[in-house]
């Protein structure tokens, strides 16, 4: 039987396999289609991203964590939550496929009244994935989760490169979206004992739902306050503008997301299995924390000195005019994994009002900056909604306090060491290879620069997270 520390770390390791994985075909499959395809193309797709991120919020509605969370499931439970999500998910679908006109008119796009009613497909198909999902995330099937969606991505990919190829534009990237959530979907049953039955009964959401209700507004609000931007980019700034952004913006998420993604795979499952025991607790999330740090800072950074040899060499010249917004967002990227850390405590501890009104007061002051800075360009934008993002870590600490105890100077003391040192070396191997002409030799040394100092800072300073990991990367291997 594998002790809580041996779960932890053998969910952190499959999930940085996950994520690790996953991010470098999405990138090489990202950079395929980045040079076949036009801004426009990503633009249109892009300012559709919104619809069925926040429809897919509304039909799992909270009810995966509210699982994770219970201590005895019953097959009854997750056949409730399944068919809701699935009666939900349709529904949202059949009203979007009518509205899509008044989408196409907000946007002042008239081809995206064909393009949303295909791509909104994913609305109900994702929703026959909530519970194998919530069943392999409860159990920490890791693992598998990272096998289904390898072979979902490949698939995926493949398609939507020989799609591109023959000139489908847009549809190319609709279709890669459609498969890759139909595959994930469907192959996740293949990894869990449990199937739906006929036995249609709503009680068991209906008793969940009084704690994930609150778990839905707030996935909601994250995802209006994550796609705020583009949302109001598309109405304001020409296509070509918005899709800068959406490429640059892409980027950043999938750095961002490698850290988090990392982390929230393991960190709600293990906070929740420690019962009343607050010191306890508090000490395995301050871990967290500095894992995620160790993490995040350096692969933030890193994107942020490679931006412009990486956008101009992997995906062409055209997408130029997004290096510099990519900059912006990696500094502000670089914590998002935080906000991830100390929102999965919050779930973790039944407060499910906190996250609410945490991110319900980020989507607020996002909406208000924005507004008053609209009148000074997408920079600027960018920049006031990166730096709100940067001090709202402060309000999430302060829930912490409240929950668990965490000192504000106990949070500063474990991430800002990571701050200072992945910056210095980010620097350092910024300016050293700045003397280098050629521009693939230049990202090649800041690569490996980087690399190699940060590792030697981390080593210097005997950072035990470095140690702890690999020991047990060295010691799985023997």
């Amino acid at each position: 039987m594998k002790t809580l520390k041996e779960k932890t770390a053998t969910g952190i390791l499959w999930g940085a396999m996950n994520n690790g994985s996953m991010q470098v075909l999405g990138a090489l499959f990202g950079i395929i289609t980045a040079r076949l395809l036009s801004p426009k193309d990503y633009a249109l797709v892009g300012m559709l991203a919104i619809f069925p991120a926040v429809a897919g919020a509304i039909q799992e509605s909270g009810f995966t964590s509210a699982l994770v969370n219970m201590k005895k499931t019953e097959d009854n439970d997750y056949n409730s939550v399944f068919w809701f999500s699935l009666l939900m998910g349709t529904s949202l679908y059949i009203m979007l496929f009518f509205c899509s006109p008044l989408i196409s008119f907000y946007y002042k796009q008239p081809e995206i009244v064909a393009l949303s009613r295909v791509s909104f497909i994913t609305i109900p198909l994702s929703a026959i994935g909530i519970v194998p999902q919530a069943y392999l995330f409860k159990s920490l099937k890791v693992k598998e989760a990272t096998m289904i969606r390898i072979q979902a991505l490949v698939a995926s990919g493949i398609v939507g490169i020989a799609m591109a190829i023959n000139g489908m534009a847009y549809w190319s990237i609709v279709w890669q979206q459609i498969i890759y959530v139909l595959i994930t979907s469907l192959g996740k049953f293949f990894y869990i004992p449990w199937r739906p039955s006929m036995h249609i009964d709503l009680k068991p959401v209906r008793k969940m739902f009084g704690f994930s209700c609150k778990i839905m507004f707030t996935s909601i609000i994250n995802t209006v306050s994550n796609n705020i931007l583009i949302v109001i980019f598309g109405r304001l700034f020409p296509v070509q503008a918005v899709g800068n952004f959406s490429q640059a913006n892409s980027w950043n998420n999938k750095a961002y997301t490698l850290v988090s993604g990392t982390v929230a795979q393991v960190a709600q499952p293990v906070f929740s299995s420690i019962d009343n025991d607050n010191e306890r607790l508090c000490n395995v999330f301050r871990k967290m924390v500095r894992f995620t740090a160790f993490l995040s800072f350096p692969v933030m950074f890193g994107l942020a000195i490679i931006s412009q040899e990486f956008i101009l060499l992997a995906i062409g010249n055209k997408w130029a005019e997004s290096v510099f917004l990519l900059q912006i967002l990696c500094i502000s990227g670089a914590f998002l994994p935080l906000h991830s850390t100390f929102q999965n405590l919050i779930i973790s501890k039944g407060r499910s009002d906190l996250y609410l009104w945490g991110n319900l007061g980020l989507l607020l002051s996002s909406i208000a900056l924005i507004v008053a800075l609209g009148k000074l360009g997408i920079v600027v934008m960018i920049v006031g909604y990166s730096m709100l993002n940067i001090g709202w870590v402060a309000v999430w600490q302060y829930y912490a306090h409240k929950l668990i105890g965490l000192k504000f100077i106990d949070t500063m003391k474990d991430i800002f060491p990571f701050f200072i040192s992945a910056f210095a070396v980010m620097s350092i191997s910024y300016f050293i290879a700045s003397f280098v002409d050629s521009m693939v030799l230049r990202l090649i040394i800041k690569m490996i620069l980087s690399v190699v100092i940060y590792f030697a800072v981390m080593k210097l300073a005997k950072v035990k997270m470095l140690d702890e990991c690999m020991n047990y990367i060295f010691h799985r291997n023997k």
